[in-house]
């Protein structure tokens, strides 16, 4: 996947991916789809993405703005339901 990630940066004209940006965007996208619903993970890495662009033009460098983003989505989580015990779970 990383080589296929990178061709599809080269053929947009952009920066391939950091490896830090990578696993970011992948932890935004897993929590998103477990913590909100599955099919918010490619609307919030997509809109995650326009604000790291539009920042990054505004001369803000692209792993701050990224960042941003993530904390953003953060912030707007929903808090952890506790589950409670596993049924027949001695612990």
């Amino acid at each position: 996947m990383d080589e296929w990630i990178e061709r599809l940066a080269r053929a947009l004209g952009e920066e391939p991916l950091t490896q830090p940006e990578v696993g970011a965007i992948l932890k935004m996208a897993r929590e998103v789809a477990h913590g909100v619903e599955r099919k918010g993970a490619p609307l919030a890495t997509f809109l995650a993405v326009v604000h790291a662009g539009t920042q990054a033009v505004a001369g803000v460098r692209r792993q701050q703005a990224l960042a941003r983003a993530v904390e953003a989505a953060r912030d707007l989580m929903p808090p952890q339901q506790d589950e409670g015990p596993v049924p027949g779970h001695q612990g």
